[in-house]
């Protein structure tokens, strides 16, 4: 034991020169911010910032190279955060003069709502919709994920009830994209645990089944099960349960439909397999958008979204904003950018509650560190 706190006491030194080193470093980077603040030089220079990198893993030798490379990444961008801090760089930010504006005229939640979901009775999303609301709750299913957008830019509705990503099947791209291009805010979440069934109008069997009708997704998370039956055909549709009150309006017992059971009762049909997801875990995570950012006590987790520069290092440094703040990120998504090769969009969301400085500043800081940025909202973390 002694062994061990006489090492402790020899890291507790080395460190102690480190932090009096790295101490040093940044009061000369802070010159170098003012030369630059006077010339008009840009913060970022990549091939410098490439050759230090170089040059710092090879004086470190072979075995440490990796290790002091991300180290010394993490030094430039803390270097680069003060030098933008010194810029001024990012307080005019479009993102975060929209977030502000947002803020201040952000509502209370709407009592008696008016929702919106993509599908039609006995959908998942209408599940999720009365399970956030309410059983009593005012809930319309529209036709398209857009649909539902469009009714809370046109006031028809006060909020949509979407979902985001599955468990088993990941992103729901669609609604990545449709929340670049509406103004609208994440306000809340809420899962629904996924149990899809095989049905069909009674009297039928699996035996005469020959088409098998149900949203894409959820075929694909019946794949096994569908795999054992080659012969059936199987049939994409909207939504699932847009399937079930399709089958029960064709008399067609050689039809069948993937979807809840308790679409089954509302349609009139007759459950020929139950549970034939492949995985038994299988859950759905809808977010509530809405046209305005929302007051929502125990508002505990942060989306946002940001364009980064097709550069090395540009998404480490991003990640160092969290790290330095002691933020948990929960969440990274990359959808591609229309029309731009090999550039991505990413959806960000990290825990922090609104108003904590150390949230504050991380934010500021995505937008020094990003492209297009902006804040998606804020909300209560409802996972369970």
């Amino acid at each position: 034991m002694d062994e061990l706190q006489d090492l402790r006491r020899e890291i507790d030194a080395i460190d102690r020169e480190l932090v009096e080193l790295f101490r040093r470093r940044m009061d000369v980077t802070a010159r170098v911010g003012e030369y630059k603040r006077a010339r008009g030089v840009p913060v970022l220079d990549q091939e410098r910032e490439r050759q230090v990198l170089q040059n710092k893993g090879e004086l470190a030798g072979e075995a440490l190279r990796p290790a002091v490379v991300t180290l010394y990444q993490t030094i430039m961008a803390l270097s680069r955060r003060q030098q933008r801090d010194m810029l001024g760089q990012g307080a005019d930010n479009p993102g975060v003069l929209r977030w502000r504006e947002a803020q201040d005229g952000a509502r209370r939640p709407v009592a008696a709502p008016r929702v919106v979901y993509q599908g039609v009775p006995g959908a998942y999303s209408e599940q999720a919709a009365l399970d956030f609301f309410g059983p009593q709750a005012d809930a319309a299913g529209l036709e398209q994920f857009e649909d539902c957008f469009s009714a809370l830019r046109e006031g028809r509705a006060d909020y949509a009830v979407l979902p985001i990503e599955n468990s088993s099947t990941g992103a729901i791209r669609q609604i990545y994209d449709l929340l670049t291009q509406y103004e609208c805010y994440m306000v809340g979440e809420t899962t629904v645990k996924v149990e899809h069934c095989l049905m069909a109008l009674p009297g039928a069997s699996l035996e005469g089944i020959t088409h098998v009708y149900s949203h894409e997704q959820g075929l694909f998370q019946c794949e096994r099960y569908l795999n054992a039956h080659p012969n059936w055909k199987q049939v994409p549709q909207a939504d699932t349960a847009g399937s079930a009150q399709m089958v029960a309006g064709s008399g067609d017992r050689t039809k069948a439909a993937i979807c809840s059971a308790r679409a089954a009762r509302l349609y009139g049909l007759e459950i020929l397999a139950h549970a034939i997801n492949h995985n038994t875990r299988n859950t759905t995570r809808f977010v509530v958008v809405s046209p305005r950012l929302e007051q929502r006590p125990g508002a505990d987790k942060i989306s946002t979204l940001f364009v980064l520069p097709h550069q090395a290092g540009s998404l480490h440094e991003v990640l160092t904003v969290f790290a330095v703040h002691g933020l948990n990120m929960v969440k990274l998504e990359s959808r591609p950018l229309p029309g731009q090769s090999w550039q991505y969009m990413f959806f960000l969301e990290f825990t922090g509650a609104p108003g904590d400085p150390a949230v504050n500043d991380a934010l500021h800081e995505l937008a020094q560190t990003t492209g297009e940025f902006r804040v998606l909202g804020w909300f209560p973390s409802n996972l369970g």
